[in-house]
This record gives structure tokens, sequence and C-alpha cells, in this order.
């Protein structure tokens, strides 16, 4: 395995595992025991992963396998820091499961590119992929490689009853970034850090990226083109997210401990009201709303930019895909049709308290009316892909976290931050032509 795939594997997700909100725990669990429907003749293995970060998609799984009668299905809970190399492992030795679980983006499109995965589409019914939303980052050749399971909608959430203190419409959040400076303005007349979180773990820089980056480009493909090398970061429009911060940094909108904070406790800051407004997920809102009576109102980024992506919500989501070495293609899909009808899908929500990813899952069961509207705005309207997806290990590590911690400690200005992306992007194309090769005809769907 390569320093990437380790990265892969565990150093963007392991820090799903400490949302106090979801209650999951920030240990890795293993070994994991399998279970199994009861069922004659066929027999399907499913390797998966979620328990870590959703609570209660084990006694899920284990209900639709139990209830399930046309197959045998096995299942199997991966530890977070196998779910990568230990599927690609077994699928270069011939023996990966039949159905396997794959996370968004470049996080299932290098087993798509080494032929570990079969397309969805052809075995899986078209109105199914369609529903289940996998999102454009799992496209790749005019195929469809994964079904959608569980969404993660990346979101901007704020304080309502800081914003009342401060004398803002809470009901009404800044949507352009001149409205949110002027809030930030007067949040602080109140004594009130107007926006920020943690960002000493560094993950706080990325969901920065996957939203910020959005505001300047007109789809993922333009993207991909900044580390194939027909764009560069140096290119102002490619770094002003960075400067952006900077701007905040200088203003004093950070909140002062956000250097020395980490994810997910500087967003428990803006449910506790010491934070005005920061980046979240969507999976946190029913806690996080429950814990206030309603007061965390969610937002899109403000926008600045002129792309055609800026303003949209981003709507990431944890997936499902069928390997290339099953036996069994077709009774794979028919599972995982299972999985998505509509009897499924209540049971979900009833074992997990989430929405399962699919638009026609009936959100009247929702009770709290912040996450019902949240999942409106995400889920069930023209959203767009999370970028941070796309982007490859080495630069994921060597620049996309340190240059947002740089930037808010104040140590590099936002175009030094471009600076060193388009060096480590660079770096990146000299040392791997064969994923460059890869990466550009992967562009050509996500231009779509």
């Amino acid at each position: 395995m390569t320093k990437q795939s380790k990265h892969l594997g565990i150093s963007r997700r392991d820090l799903i595992l400490t949302s106090a909100a979801l209650g999951a725990s920030g240990a890795l669990r293993g070994p994991f025991g399998a279970s199994a429907a009861r069922a004659e003749g066929k027999t399907l293995d499913m390797w998966w992963w979620g328990e870590q970060e959703l609570p209660g998609l084990q006694a899920f799984v284990d209900d639709s396998v139990k209830n399930y009668s046309a197959a045998t299905v096995k299942t199997m809970l991966q530890d977070t820091a196998v779910v990568i190399s230990q599927f690609q492992t077994a699928a270069a030795a011939g023996k990966a499961p039949d159905i396997q679980y794959l996370w968004n983006g470049i996080y299932h499109m290098e087993s798509v590119w080494l032929g570990y995965l079969r397309a969805l589409n052809g075995l899986v019914k078209d109105d199914v992929i369609t529903a289940s939303g996998p999102t454009l980052l799992s496209h790749f050749g005019g195929n469809v490689y994964r079904l959608g399971w569980y969404p993660l909608p990346m979101i901007w959430i704020y304080n309502k009853d800081l914003y009342d203190k401060a004398g803002l419409n809470a009901d009404v959040p800044p949507k352009t970034w001149d409205e949110f400076l002027s809030a930030c303005d007067k949040l602080k007349s109140k004594d009130i850090a107007p926006v920020g979180g943690g960002i000493q773990d560094g993950y706080w820089g990325e969901w920065y990226f996957g939203h910020a980056l959005a505001q300047n480009v007109d789809n993922a493909g333009e993207v991909i083109d900044l580390f194939t090398g027909e764009r560069d970061f140096r290119d102002p429009k490619y770094h002003e997210h960075w400067v952006r911060l900077e701007d905040l940094k200088k203003a004093g909108f950070l909140n002062s401990e956000m250097s020395s904070t980490e994810l997910y406790p500087g967003i428990d800051m803006i449910v506790a009201g010491k934070v005005g407004a920061g980046l979240s997920i969507g999976a946190r809102m029913p806690a996080d709303s429950k814990q206030t009576n309603g007061r965390i109102g969610t937002m899109v980024m403000p926008t600045y930019g002129k792309g055609k992506l800026a303003g949209m919500p981003i709507l990431d989501a944890q997936g499902l895909g069928i390997s290339a070495d099953s036996k069994n293609p077709e009774d794979a899909a028919a599972f995982l049709e299972y999985l998505q009808s509509p009897e499924r899908l209540k049971v979900f929500h009833e074992k997990t308290g989430w929405i399962p990813s699919n638009t026609t899952f009936d959100v009247s069961v929702i009770d709290d009316e912040s996450v019902r509207s949240m999942w409106q705005n995400w889920g069930l309207s023209p959203n767009i892909p999370y970028l941070s997806n796309l982007v490859p290990g080495q630069f994921y590590d060597q620049a996309l976290l340190p240059t947002a911690q740089q930037v808010v400690s104040g140590k590099m200005t936002g175009a030094e931050a471009g600076d060193l992306a388009a060096k480590v992007a660079k770096e990146w194309r000299d040392f791997n032509p064969d994923m460059v090769g890869n990466y550009r005809k992967w562009a050509a769907d996500l231009a779509g």
C-alpha cells in the first residue's frame, strides 16, 4: 500500500468518529463479528462500515439481512483503518466480497481504476440509482459505481440566540459575503466571536476548502484541472478562498481559541453559544437542534465568488457498490435495491435516527422542523458534490490541511497558501503520472 492508500483509509475519516452529536466512540473497533440472513441457496458477502459514525446502523444491517429471503447475506463490519486496504487486498487476490462499503470520490475511485468494482448501471435499476443520490463523484467513464446509503450534508451553522443578541434577523442568515461581514461586525461589537471553530487537527481546513473553492469554479472537473496542471492554484481566483480566510483573521472575526481547538469541540462552541457561526455536518443537526431547542440555524456559505457552484448546498453521501469479483452480481444488485425499498428506508430512520440517502424518503416522519428544512434544502433541492473528495492524498496532507492552519494562525497569507498548493500539486503530478492520466479521464465525467 502507498502512503496515499493509507491516507485514504483513515486520515480523512477518523475525524468523524469523535462526533459527540452521534454518540460515536473515538476508538477503533475490531475484530468484528459477522451476521447472516438465513436463506437457502444463494449467498452474498457484504463488507460494510458506518456504525462507528452512525450508531444504530448495525441494528439496521442486522434487521435487513434477517428479513431478506432471496439470499443468505453474510456481513462484516470493517475497522476504519482498513476499509480500503482490506477490500483492495482481497480484490487483488480475487477474493473480494460481493458488496463493499465505499466512501465517495477518490476514496473509491482508485478501486474503479484498478478494476475492482462493477458499474451499477445495467445491474441496479436506473431510478433506484438516481433516487439514492450517489453524487457526481461516483461517475467514471459514463458509468456509476456506487449506490447512496446515507447522506452527509455539508453545512454552515449559526447560533440564533447570538444572532438575536447582536440585533440580527436570526431567521434570515446572510447570503452574500458582504452581508456576512456586516453580521460579523455586529457580533464582534457585542463581544461575540463571529465565526470559527477548531482547526488544531487540520480538518476544519478540509471542510472550508470544500465549501469555499466551490465559489470560483463552474464544475467539479475544473477542480481536477488544478491537480493535473491545466489550471493553477497561483491564479488568484483559485486561492481567493484562503485570502478570504486571511481577511477574517485580520478583522479579528475568528475565535481566539481556533488554533488550539479541534474540529468537533469547535462545533460544540457554536452550539454552546461561544461562537456565532461555522462549519458542521448535517448528521449533527438532530442532536444539536435538540440541545438548543431549535436554536441552531443552517445556511450555505455566503457567496463572494462568481463560479456556477457558488451559493449551492453541498451534499456528500456514503455508499455501497458491487465488486468485480462477485459471482452473483445480479443477486447483489437485488439486495442493494432491497435496502432502498420504502420499508427499509423507514427502518433505517427508526434504527439510526438519521435520514437514508433516498429522495423518495417520506420526510414527514422527521419531527424536528430544522432538520426537516435542512434535508429539504440540501437533499431534495439542487446541490453540488463535496469537492474535497477529489483531492490526492499527498495534496491533502501537505497542502490542504496546513494551508488553512497557517492562515488561521497568521503565519501565511492567502497568496502564499496558493503558492504552496501549486508546488505540492506539481510534485504530485511529477511523481504520479498514471494517476494524472486517470484524473484527466475523470474530469470529463465531472465537467457535466
